[in-house]
């Protein structure tokens, strides 16, 4: 950074920039914890047996030693070539109408409350509300340091049990939804797309915005010819930025289908497309006739529903990261 002309690639300073601030969020707690420990090292060697003062004191520092390098063994996990990278989110509701509309909306929210407390901004791209309650598929941008890495566990079909409160006999219901999480990937990726393979459909915003949002032909959505892939965006004013903003996600999409052609292993839980249905999901989240939240590839779960729908979901996007170390030593 302190090199002559560093700030003529306005580009390229800003990603180095990037970089730098990654590494020292990864050493300064390493370094932090090494300090702490030292100095408790010094403290032990001054306490005397009967002195309860100091043993205490030393207790203490000692269990809040213990949980910063379990965090920090946590945050090790997130080593992969894209963790580091921002996030598109994106919700789909199953077959189900309404209740797997509104279940799609609880999970929007889920996932909004566990952005904005970890300190992530959402921005959204995309949005298409049910006909009755909730939505039908919401994409979101969650732009923070690790955003992929914390949420890449997600991808896949999660399922809800309870009461609806759209049926007047109040039967138990069962819906589903599926999530999928791609890396917003910053880096240049040598990926031809050519003209002739798109095709650009413009239309009218439906989702929440402002009046301009809402009456001009903004949103975009483009769809890869070769591949059948499809990605939309309509939260800019500027038809020119939704367009942007698409072809970044396609360029994502399209890049993460290379990496699977070539490595068969690589991003296990995209390879496994499945029907959002009973007998695919990731997770089931059981309201009535218990409190039940449970992962099935990793087996944590906790019966307190409200705290999960509330966004928080580190116990579970922990468990999926150990339990992905767990598969990936089985592979080899």
């Amino acid at each position: 950074m302190s090199r002559p002309g560093f700030w003529d690639f306005p580009e390229e300073a800003n990603k180095t920039i990037q970089k730098l601030k990654s590494l020292k969020g990864r050493s300064e707690p390493f370094l932090k914890i090494e300090g702490d420990l030292k100095a408790v090292s010094e403290l032990l060697e001054l306490a005397e047996p009967d002195d309860s003062d100091i043993l205490n004191q030393l207790d203490s520092e000692l269990n809040d030693l213990e949980r910063r390098i379990e965090k920090l063994e946590i945050k090790l996990l997130l080593s992969g070539p894209h963790d580091a990278a921002n996030a598109f989110l994106s919700i789909h509701a199953g077959a189900g109408g309404t209740e797997s509309c509104d279940w799609s909306g609880m999970l929007y929210r889920m996932y909004e409350r566990w952005a904005q407390t970890n300190g992530y901004q959402v921005e959204p791209v995309d949005f298409l509300a049910g006909e009755d309650a909730g939505v039908k598929s919401v994409t979101i941008h969650i732009k923070g340091e690790l955003a992929y890495g914390w949420l890449k566990g997600e991808n896949g079909v999660h399922r809800l049990v309870r009461i609806s409160p759209f049926d007047s006999n109040k039967r138990r219901h069962t819906s589903f939804a599926s999530v999928e999480v791609i890396p917003d990937i910053e880096q240049d990726i040598d990926i031809e797309i050519k003209d002739d393979d798109l095709r650009v459909d413009v239309y009218r915003s439906s989702g929440p915005g402002g009046q301009g949002v809402n009456t001009t032909d903004s949103a975009v959505r483009i769809t890869h010819l070769p591949t059948n892939i499809v990605v939309q965006c309509q939260n800019e004013r500027s038809q020119i930025k939704n367009r942007a903003m698409a072809m970044k996600m396609l360029k994502a999409k399209l890049y993460e289908l290379e990496l699977e052609q070539r490595q068969a292993e690589a991003d296990k839980h995209n390879q496994q497309k499945r029907k959002i249905e009973w007998g695919s999901q990731i997770r089931s989240y059981v309201m009535h006739p218990y409190t039940l939240v449970k992962d099935h590839r990793d087996g944590v779960e906790t019966g307190n529903v409200q705290a999960v729908m509330n966004g928080e979901l580190d116990e579970f996007l922990e468990g999926f990261l150990r339990w992905q170390v767990r598969q990936d030593a089985e592979v080899k």
